[in-house]
């Protein structure tokens, strides 16, 4: 396609805008290697391929000789076969064997399925095993599938829990393919590593001893994060020698409302939905990537009614896709844009990982991803044909994208991020250590599977106290009543998804998990689905059900909450002059108190509702810093609330630029005295129950994390703090009161005395 993406670009950005040109890169080619069969060779030469990319030889003649592998290369580098190969040939050499394909969502699942269906190897048969299948389904995957596509939740919830129905399937596994482990972090990392784990002993106990391939995005140390999920040695394929077409780059701020130097600038959301509509009336295959379901269905609806001004006739090609929707809504946009009906599609991460759709010509981002791996990943969305392609990053308008933009080299220049995950997080050992009993009595031998021997040795001792296992002399095995499989959440979702649920008619419009019911779809939320939006009559928390009926609406809403944190107890601290930075265990305290509701154009805010909620707690890891008053009479620092409360914004905006999480993922307060610390603090803490690490690690970095957030609070150009710097969007008191100077004052003394 002949299109000037630079001139695109600049004709609606102007001086607002960052371009890179990534040059074609060419391909290093390799024969097939001579032990693959026959009827694989075949198969792979009715779909064209003759040879394979030297990589990809790489990491196959690695599982030949026995190895695990972990493949980390670029999108569209053709990582699929790496596993897919050793799957097909596994089933000719031994028509027995067993192979288990492990995705971290369905779509994913699904395509990748029916890819291995697609290769036509006599005697594979591949069966899709998810929460969408039905009874008969599971039954025949059961007794005649060998290689099963499945995810984290039912390897957990069906394989484990009723492993004596599947010992036929165990002891004849061979391999294991874990697609896509980069998104195995932080707290949902650590529980699929220990659901990996148990499956790994309970293979064992049947006698199999499978192989693994690993495929992941491009990640800091990609042997490490693998062994970190299984516990086992991997060789690692990195060097990626796949072709690549040439890519322009653009990061870009959305143009403002009016010109004028302190105008407002339009949100990212409706930039992203000019921008596509722009892209489908030229013909443009385009998917453009948000932050939340909310925000796929906003895009897409504003997207069609600006094409439907101009061409109504594609109108219908434009869609949104998230979680959330039925089975069969989600394989119909899939299909459609596989096949090119659709030419715009607004969707969330759902489409960031390995579905194959070739033919997309750009992508187009609302808002930082959140880490450098997932910006990437959507970067290659386009251009897997080897096509010229373009790439957009629209800043929203918080402080990590603000920063990114004005800063492309902490973009360009700068390493992808590591993996944080740790899978010996005591509260999440507590729960598979008892899955782990239920599924065989637990030995010494076993111990050190899971973490150290000292630590588990604690937590079963606690388990045993608790009456939940009992200790025989050949091991621990459960005692308590029913399965506690039920008792582990994967996905930190609650205890159950909320039906959403049109009040009129009674149709099923999607599930939301517990923690974002309250925020989304509490009374006179908007939800949209399928473009249509709706309004919520009643959330209902006994019966976990959200009541909604249609109506067209103009604006989003967004949950405000109030934050109170008490400190549970230190683990270390260290000293930057006067002020004193501590991390260790808090809990937190947690009440949706009210919602707003803004404008979608321009992000207005047009209401400010109370609501009256349950509150919610947790315990988890925190990092704070103390400040005394001394220090503040010091500086000459008056409003130290509002100067607390702007840091302590800026810091959580800026955190997931040095670690793989999402603003979303953490939470922060502060406070101008603090009753545990008697002194002005501010708190950054993990948003789940026992942490995930993000705020340690912080810790552990705060003088780069802290210096990139002063500098971007001091480079805003507002005068008393806007959500580019210091406001944010979670705020419980309406982003009041803030002091964006006494921030950047507070945080050149802390970093000039380290």
């Amino acid at each position: 396609m002949d299109v000037s993406w630079e001139s695109m670009l600049r004709e609606r950005f102007a001086d607002d805008l960052d371009t890179r040109h990534i040059s074609a890169r060419s391909a290093t080619t390799a024969h097939l290697p001579d032990w693959i069969t026959a009827e694989v060779v075949q198969a792979l030469t009715r779909d064209g391929i003759s040879q394979l990319w030297q990589h990809q030889v790489d990491a196959l003649n690695q599982w030949h000789s026995g190895c695990n592998v972990i493949v980390s290369t670029g999108t569209a580098s053709g990582k699929s076969l790496c596993y897919q190969i050793p799957i097909v040939q596994s089933v000719v050499s031994n028509p027995k064997a067993k192979t288990l394909y492990f995705a971290p969502t369905k779509a994913l699942a699904h395509d990748q399925a029916r890819s291995l269906i697609d290769f036509n190897v006599p005697g594979t048969y591949v069966c899709t095993f998810d929460g969408d299948s039905d009874q008969q389904e599971r039954r025949w995957a059961r007794e005649h599938a060998n290689v099963l596509v499945t995810n984290p939740d039912m390897v957990h919830q069906t394989l484990l829990s009723q492993h004596e129905k599947w010992q036929h399937f165990f002891r004849n596994l061979e391999l294991i393919a874990v697609d896509e482990c980069h998104l195995y972090r932080g707290m949902f990392g650590a529980q699929v590593s220990n659901v990996l784990r148990r499956f790994l002993r309970v293979a064992n106990y049947y006698g199999s001893f499978p192989q693994i391939v690993m495929a992941s995005a491009t990640v800091s140390e990609p042997a490490t994060h693998a062994g970190m999920l299984t516990g086992q040695n991997f060789f690692e394929v990195s060097n990626d020698t796949s072709p690549r077409g040439a890519l322009t780059i653009g990061l870009a701020l959305p143009p403002k409302l009016i010109d004028s130097d302190d105008s407002p600038r339009r949100t990212a959301l409706a930039t992203a939905a000019d921008v596509l509509a722009d892209l489908v009336l030229d013909r443009v295959r385009t998917l453009t990537f948000v932050k939340s379901r909310k925000a796929a269905e906003t895009v897409a609806i504003l997207a069609r009614n600006h094409v439907e001004q101009v061409a109504p006739e594609l109108t219908s090609t434009i869609a949104s896709y998230r979680a959330g929707y039925l089975p069969e809504e989600r394989r119909d946009i899939e299909s459609r844009l596989r096949s090119g009906d659709l030419l715009g599609v607004s969707t969330t991460n759902a489409l960031e990982l390995g579905v194959d759709i070739s033919g997309l010509d750009a992508t187009v981002m609302a808002g930082w991803p959140g880490t450098r791996a997932s910006f990437w990943q959507q970067v290659g969305r386009a251009g897997r044909d080897q096509q010229e392609a373009m790439a957009l990053l629209i800043a929203s308008d918080n402080p990590l994208d603000q920063y990114l933009v004005r800063h492309p080299e902490s973009i360009y220049d700068t390493p992808i991020e590591a993996a944080v995950c740790d899978p010996t997080n005591s509260n999440v050992l507590y729960g598979h250590l008892a899955c782990a009993c239920a599924e065989r009595y637990l030995t010494d031998d076993d111990i050190e599977l899971f973490g150290s021997r000292s630590q588990v040795e604690m937590i079963l001792n606690t388990l045993q106290a608790n009456g939940l296992i009992r200790k025989r002399p050949q091991g621990w095995f459960w005692a308590g009543e029913g399965r506690p499989h039920d008792l582990v959440d994967l996905r930190g979702s609650g205890d159950g998804p909320f039906q959403i649920v049109e009040s009129d008619t009674g149709r099923l419009l999607g599930t939301i998990d517990c923690d974002a019911a309250l925020r989304q779809v509490h009374e006179g939320a908007v939800y949209t689905h399928l473009g249509e939006t709706y309004v919520v009559d009643r959330l209902d928390l006994d019966d976990r059900v959200s009541l909604v009926h249609s109506e067209l609406v103009d604006y989003s809403t967004y949950a405000r909450d109030v934050t109170t944190v008490d400190v549970v107890s230190e683990v270390d601290h260290k000293s930057f002059g006067n002020i004193t930075m501590s991390r260790g265990i808090v809990e937190v305290t947690e009440q949706v108190v009210a919602f707003q509701k803004r404008r979608n154009i321009s992000g207005q805010i047009i209401a400010d509702v109370a609501l009256e909620l349950p509150p919610t707690t947790l315990t988890t890891q925190a990092m704070w810093w103390t400040t005394p008053i001394d220090v503040l009479n010091q500086l000459e620092i008056l409003d130290v609330a509002g100067c607390m409360h702007a840091a302590e914004h800026a810091a959580i905006g800026l955190l997931p630029l040095f670690t793989l999480c999402d603003r979303w993922d953490i939470g922060g307060v502060s406070f101008a005295a603090h009753p545990d610390t008697g002194m002005a603090t501010v708190f950054i803490y993990d948003g789940y129950a026992g942490g995930a690490g993000f705020s340690y690690h912080g810790y552990e970095i705060a003088t780069d994390w802290l210096g990139a957030t002063r500098d971007t609070i001091s480079e805003c150009s507002c005068n008393d703090g806007c959500p580019a710097c210091v406001q944010s969007p979670k705020c419980g008191n309406n982003n009041h009161p803030l002091d964006k100077d006494a921030a950047t004052v507070l945080l050149s003394y802390l970093l000039n005395t380290h």
